[in-house]
């Protein structure tokens, strides 16, 4: 075999992937593992090391005694989730939490989804561009103010009452936010004004995806806009959807503190109580901190569950779930 042979074989021959040797990679990726370092210490820092109390839910914890009792402290098992379980406050904190979560998806997820559809549709760039940053705008807004706003118009002499009455809806004030059987609808109306836009952005940004081809095979066939969205845009952001589901049912039992603590007070405290500010409340004001330990690590633990069980459901009915 001539060395002309031989050299082309050689060039034939596939090339050998190299091993990966970790201290090659370090050295060669030096600057990309500086960069990544704050993030992890971030994440380990606050993530993590807090992880450590969790052991206070199962422990008589003293607050005087510091970090060092929750070493020190006597063991005493599920003493303490047992009188989470006893207080009066807690099936009615989980009724408010479950309530507002429940009713919030269901119309929050439905609006949200119609609204991007609609904003999608529009043809004059400027007023799409107005529309997305009026809608955007209330998402920056903190909810100190947002809910201060609110607040405001929903008093008894603010400009709702008037309107109303101004309409002969009705004849004297309602107290909106001093009645208990109107707080949930409070608490999921304004969450809905304030983050409808910004939901929007994310089955927007699915909608782009879409293989505009369906759309211009449907306008051919004589399809319009309504059967296009139904049975072409729809479809094509399920899994979007079904990822945005599959978090709502997750975080049934969170709900968005500052909203409830903002909005709330001593008059419509029976159905504003929920387990966010049972667990401020606990902790914090009463500082019984096993006892909000306890009824935290409860809360993820059942998040956890209704996240695979969401996830495992989504799979089976749509074949496509978060992982």
């Amino acid at each position: 075999m001539t060395a002309d042979k031989v050299s082309a074989e050689k060039q034939k021959a596939p090339k050998k992937l190299k091993s990966f040797k970790l201290g090659f990679d370090f050295r060669t990726q030096l600057e990309l593992k500086l960069m990544l370092l704050p993030a992890v210490l971030f994440i380990f820092l606050f993530d993590f090391t807090p992880l450590f109390g969790l052991i206070m839910a199962f422990k008589n914890f003293d607050p005087v005694m510091g970090v060092k009792g929750i070493f020190t402290a006597d063991w005493n098992n599920f003493t303490h989730f047992k009188r989470v379980f006893d207080n009066f406050q807690f099936w009615p904190m989980v009724r408010n939490t479950l309530g507002i979560n429940l009713i919030g998806a269901a119309v929050s997820i439905p609006c949200t989804l119609m609204f991007a559809l609609l904003l999608n549709e529009i043809q004059n760039a400027r007023f799409k561009s107005f529309v997305q940053t009026i809608t955007y705008l209330p998402h920056f807004l903190s909810w100190v103010i947002f809910g201060g706003l609110f607040i405001t118009l929903l008093n008894s002499d603010g400009i709702v009452n008037y309107v109303l009455q101004q309409l002969n809806l009705i004849d004297s004030p309602i107290q909106f936010l001093a009645d208990p059987s109107y707080f949930w609808g409070v608490a999921i109306g304004t969450g809905l004004l304030k983050d409808i836009g910004w939901g929007a952005i994310l089955y927007l940004a699915a909608m782009a995806g879409v293989d505009q081809s369906l759309h211009e095979a449907a306008s051919i066939d004589g399809a319009g806009r309504f059967k296009r969205m139904l049975h072409i845009t729809i479809p094509g952001i399920l899994p979007t959807l079904m990822v945005l589901v599959i978090f709502a049912v997750s975080g049934m039992l969170n709900n968005n503190f500052t909203q409830i603590y903002v909005l709330q007070n001593s008059l419509n405290l029976p159905a504003s109580q929920v387990i966010d500010t049972y667990v401020y409340q606990t902790g914090l004001l009463n500082f019984q901190f096993s006892s909000a330990t306890a009824i935290g690590l409860m809360k993820s633990v059942f998040a956890l569950l209704l996240l695979f069980g969401a996830n495992w459901t989504s799979k089976k009915i749509t074949k496509s779930g978060l992982f």
